[in-house]
């Protein structure tokens, strides 16, 4: 019989230092919030089912943390009692007989996979717990854990730690695996015998201890535990997710020039050989394949790029962008929810919006498709090989065919077949000598106002 896995995430915190209208644990990194980014961790440890314990903000917690595959089950904690009576919230699923119960915190959002799941495999070799803990040269502020032979005898808060217990670099994440056979009991066995009468998830070590069982640690990188309670951290939070994102994809064949000024989402998705150059960023939802070229100071979301083709510099895809083989839009474009066809190029000052641009058209600066009313959005269609001459404006719903050509500086309203030439603007007039006359009398309108 396989396994069973619980874990108990805690999310109930007030946020208060976070200064926000909404929970911590609902910002995000890399455009997904923490408790999403925790979920995921989740996914990768053979967990069966999560108990969320929420507070404010319950129902887009809860939203956040069901974006993946676990099964998630919200637990209100109602009181403000430590993090002991905290993971207590959600005793009616811990008493459910589970083989392991993993705790985890809504705000790490950068703990991977590989601490809790060598923590679930020191309980299954014979611990009662398993804690995950960091070390540091600045210790200051946190529990040290503290050994003897190998094994986990305290816990010790800061506060009540001796000067030589306050040397030791070992320090307590929060994280940690339980017996999920005992978990209930061991829990319940915590007191509040303390100056502020909370419920310390860390006195689990006594517990166990005192009852002849033994408790263990395991290792991990201080970034990957790392908690958030402020603007401040987040930023750092970001930053080392960032950093850690860029690593993988450069890694794995992406050149990026300048790569502290790339910016990813957490599903942004770039093929080998691809190059960024620098500040560029990405929104939710982009995938670019591979030999694709992403110039300077480009913005992209929700996008899709195909092999060779090539985004800026000053470049705007917007959700629904969708760009063809070698295709190209080039600088101060925008595009969105249009399909730019194999080998057609958007080059310069161009906005196409509700639209499909066929193979190998060629989009003129300053071209504009009017997809909007006011009210409701249209669709402008463009051939193959068509020719849209630089400053056109189309006036949506309308169908450029195959080949067919726009004059400079036309405002296109009706069809154009294929293989036509449409001119949409006034015939020029030319006066001989007038814009002398406009020009003289202009000049002595200005000089008068001097007098």
């Amino acid at each position: 019989m396989a396994e069973r896995i619980l874990a108990v995430v805690l999310a109930a915190g007030e946020s208060t230092r976070m200064k926000s209208a909404k929970s911590k644990v609902l910002h995000t990194i890399g455009n997904l919030p923490m408790i999403s980014h925790v979920m995921l961790a989740l996914e990768k440890t053979g967990v069966e089912k999560v108990a969320l314990v929420v507070g404010r903000d319950a129902a887009p917690v809860v939203q956040a943390a069901s974006s993946g595959t676990l099964a998630v089950q919200p637990f209100e904690q109602k009181e403000r009692l430590g993090t002991g009576h905290a993971v207590l919230a959600a005793r009616d699923e811990i008493e459910k007989g589970y083989d392991q119960l993993l705790i985890a915190y809504g705000d790490a959002p950068l703990i991977g996979g590989a601490p809790l799941i060598e923590a679930v495999e020191k309980v299954r070799a014979g611990h009662d717990v398993a804690v995950i803990g960091f070390r540091t040269p600045k210790p200051t502020g946190y529990g040290r854990l503290l050994e003897k032979d190998g094994e986990l005898i305290a816990i010790r808060e800061e506060k009540d730690a001796t000067a030589e217990e306050r040397r030791v670099e070992f320090c307590n994440s929060g994280l940690m695996a339980i017996d999920g056979r005992k978990a209930a009991a061991l829990l319940s066995k915590i007191t509040n015998n303390n100056v502020k009468g909370e419920y310390y998830l860390t006195d689990i070590i006594e517990v166990v201890r005192a009852e002849g069982g033994k408790a263990a640690t395991v290792e991990a990188s201080v970034e990957s535990v790392a908690g958030c309670n402020n603007r401040a951290e987040l930023a750092e939070l970001e930053a080392i997710w960032q950093r850690n994102r860029r690593h993988e994809l450069m890694l794995a064949g992406v050149t990026m020039i300048a790569p502290e000024t790339v910016f990813l989402s957490h599903d942004t998705e770039i093929g080998v050989d691809t190059t960024i150059e620098p500040n560029v960023i990405f929104g939710p939802g982009v995938k670019i394949e591979r030999n694709v070229t992403i110039h300077a100071f480009s913005h992209l979301e929700g996008a899709y790029v195909t092999e060779g083709a090539s985004v800026g510099p000053f470049a705007r895809l917007r959700p629904g962008a969708n760009l063809g083989r070698n295709a190209k839009v080039g600088n101060f474009c925008e595009v969105k929810k249009a399909d730019i066809g194999e080998g057609a190029k958007v080059n310069h000052l161009s906005y196409i919006g509700d639209a499909t641009i066929g193979p190998r058209a060629n989009i003129g600066a300053g071209t504009i498709t009017c997809n909007y009313d006011g009210f409701n959005k249209y669709e402008t269609r463009i051939g193959a090989d068509a020719f849209i001459g630089s400053n056109s404006a189309l006036v949506a719903p309308v169908s450029i065919g195959d080949g067919a050509l726009t004059a400079s500086g036309s405002v296109i309203t009706s069809d154009v077949p294929a293989g036509a030439a449409a001119f949409g603007r006034a015939r020029q007039y030319v006066k001989e000598g007038y814009g002398s006359e406009i020009m003289a009398r202009n000049k002595a309108l200005k000089e008068s106002k001097k007098k």
